[in-house]
Formats: structure tokens, sequence, C-alpha cells
């Protein structure tokens, strides 16, 4: 597989409606079944959280901001991270990364095993309930890869995302990695410019826990607020330690059995 140019999602929230198009877009796209039309009896939110039949979850936050009621709305997707756990615990290489640096699962490897879903720091991936295999957001793997460029916007050759092919006010931007995040700075400091403090990025910094996200987002308050882990990592980071430890301690006892059977012969 030839390496692609990274490419990636950067969720503007200042400028999402929530008029759930991307969750839409991405079911028709994706054929995803469908999660219940039921209102959860928080806001507007009919899906509650990304899983197994929802990919894209449109975050309707109510709250009181300086004596005015205001609505915080968010596209959340799976982060497609630098350093992804899931990859690291599939047993069947089901989970694998693209040219285009996105994170995929094959569902006709997937062994149903379920060890990505706890792997995952942000809480993402999923097991379909009555098939057990895991789904999560592929990027529209189909789509990007079609004209071979990662169907970058006016290049003429794949296809965009469903979900940034339908958002109407380009909340959900889809592009080269490092294009987004140049693009996102600046976006910040006119925020900041025009007196919005609060506003901030999350995911874009590859020093993070997780070597920087994928899909990152600008917020206009605390990741919490969005149901995002303020400080996430890699859920494998001590995986070689715990190993050379575990293999140190067989090692030990080995020795000790050795010491014994010797001591015991003389």
């Amino acid at each position: 597989m030839s390496v692609a140019e990274r490419m990636g999602f950067f969720t503007d929230t200042s400028i999402c409606i929530g008029c759930k198009a991307c969750e839409v877009a991405c079911k028709e796209w994706n054929a995803i079944p469908t999660d219940g039309l039921d209102l959860l009896g928080m806001s507007f939110d009919n899906t509650g959280q990304l899983d197994a039949n929802t990919w894209r979850h449109v975050a309707f936050v109510e709250q009181t901001h300086d004596g005015d009621l205001r609505w915080l709305m968010s596209s959340d997707v799976c982060k497609h991270c630098t350093h992804a756990a899931c990859l690291d615990v599939c047993p069947t290489g089901s989970l694998f990364r693209t040219e285009f640096g996105t994170v995929v699962v094959q569902e006709d490897i997937c062994n149903g095993c379920g060890y990505c879903v706890p792997a995952c720091p942000y809480g993402v991936i999923d097991q379909r309930q009555g098939d057990g295999r895991a789904w999560k957001c592929t990027m529209c793997y189909d789509r990007i890869r079609a004209g071979g460029d990662g169907g970058r916007a006016g290049s003429g050759g794949g296809l965009m995302p469903a979900c940034a092919t339908a958002c109407p006010t380009e909340s959900i931007q889809y592009g080269p990695l490092d294009e987004l995040r140049d693009r996102a700075a600046r976006r910040l400091e006119q925020l900041h410019g025009e007196g919005v403090a609060q506003a901030r990025l999350y995911g874009h910094d590859p020093a993070d826990g997780v070597g920087g996200d994928g899909a990152f987002f600008l917020l206009l308050d605390d990741p919490e607020v969005y149901g995002l882990p303020p400080d996430p990592v890699v859920t494998t980071r001590d995986l070689p330690a715990m190993w050379r430890r575990a293999g140190l301690a067989a090692l030990a006892m080995a020795a000790a059995v050795v010491a014994s059977f010797v001591g015991g012969s003389s």
C-alpha cells in the first residue's frame, strides 16, 4: 500500500447548528441500522453517544452563560488516533491503518472478541447487538480512495466523506491534516480576537497522550462539557513495560525452580 498524505477532520463547533445532516448522511452512505427515534429527555439528542449504529453523534449542550441561555453543539466522531490502542489489541488484523492515516475496521475479518472496545480512550468503538462485530467511523474510506487523492475538495478525484459533504455550515471540514491544523489555529486566533476567550482546540497536538487525533475539534468550553476526556492517553502505553516485567518475573520463577531442584538433588 502506498502512503498518501494524511487526511483528517476539523470540526469547528462554533458554527455547528445541530441540524444532524452529518448523522443522516453517514447512515445513508454506510447503510447503518437505525438506533431509535425516541428523544432521550436531554434536549434534542436522540442518539446519546457514539456506538456501533451511530458513527456521527451531534451533542446538544444547554447551559446558562453570562446570564443568558446558550446552546453548544458538536458533531462527535472517531478520532482516528495517531497512536491507536484499538490497533494494538486487535488479534485478527481486522483493524488497520489506511494509506490516508485513518483507522478502519474490516468487518469480514472481525471475530467479535471486543478487545478494541475498552482499549479506546474515547469510548468510540462498539459491538453491534445481534452481530457481535465492532463498528465505527471509517472516514468514508471507500469514498476518499476512489480517486487516489484522498477526496481532496475540488480535486476532481475521490469523494469527500459523506458527513463533510452534507454539512451546510462547513462546521465539519475535511482535508490534509496539516492544512486543517493551520486553518484551525487561524480560526482560534480569530475567535480570541472577537472576545471568545473560552475557545480552544482539542486533539490537534501531536504531543498529547494519543499522538494527536486525525479528527480534532474547536470547542467553546471544557472538553468534559461535550463528553470528551480532558487528557486522553493511549491505553496500551504501558504494555511494553508490563511485558518486560512479566518476562523478568517468569525468568526469576524459573531460576528459583531450577535452584530448588539442584539444591534438592545435592
